[in-house]
């Protein structure tokens, strides 16, 4: 069962292949948008296909890349523009944890990787889509962040600094567009059932956690047309809490 609120909208969503994407990407589809899945696992990608051609009778477009290939992110924006002409909708769930551990025994690679697919495949991402999502008439940039941008925690170093880091990369950007109809968010999901904090906290008992899934309606909301401000900050549980209230 589908709705038309992103009927005739694109939404280009990265980390779609699971967590918080996937539930994004299987959201926006249920609600018309035609959905840009990418992620770096051909599989999964197919399997969420699968999955939104089952639910809404659409097939998705499946890109499957790495955020550290910049060839491919200088490519991303030229492809969705010679296909689909505009971009109305963003979502960018993709990042990884990397090595939890003393910031002085960070090894290069590893600390340079976190930064390369957290802060700066963001900035390639936003250089990228920024001119076709001025194409549309409300164009919506979502950026999932954590906890760990403000709130420093021993052994969090790259992934704490590479959050941070995107935080404040889109504050500027949306700032430099609020006289465009590009309106940006972050989202902290806080504590969530996904793999990667599973990584991060092994012992846990994941069934105390949300579902990505419940996410959905919030993504959503945020997607539409109707948001007025250049950029929002949202927890998920307070505007769940604000919901159930």
């Amino acid at each position: 069962m589908t709705d038309t609120l992103f009927q005739g909208r694109i939404a280009l969503i990265t980390g779609a292949s699971r967590g918080i994407g996937r539930a994004t990407a299987l959201g926006l589809a249920r609600s018309g948008a035609h959905v840009i899945a990418c992620a770096r696992t051909t599989g999964a990608l197919e399997d969420l296909d699968d999955q939104i051609f089952a639910e809404t009778g659409r097939h998705a477009t499946l890109i499957p890349f790495d955020l550290a290939d910049g060839a491919a992110l200088e490519r991303i924006g030229g492809a969705i523009y010679e296909r689909f002409k505009k971009l109305d909708i963003f979502v960018h769930a993709a990042a990884t944890l990397g090595s939890l551990t003393p910031v002085s025994h960070y090894e290069p690679k590893d600390f340079n990787r976190v930064i390369t697919l957290n802060l700066n495949a963001t900035y390639r991402l936003i250089r990228q889509l920024e001119p076709v999502m001025k194409l549309s008439d409300a164009a919506r940039a979502i950026f999932v962040s954590s906890g760990a941008a403000s709130n420093a925690r021993a052994f969090w170093g790259a992934y704490a600094a590479s959050k941070a880091g995107m935080e404040a990369l889109v504050r500027t950007w949306a700032d430099e567009m609020e006289v465009t109809s590009i309106r940006c968010a972050l989202v902290n999901p806080g504590a969530m059932r996904t793999r990667m904090r599973a990584e991060a906290f092994p012992g846990e008992d994941p069934e105390t956690l949300p579902r990505p899934e419940e996410i959905i309606p919030l993504m959503v909301e945020l997607a539409s047309a109707d948001r007025v401000p250049a950029l929002e900050t949202i927890h998920f549980r307070e505007w769940a809490h604000s919901k159930d209230a």
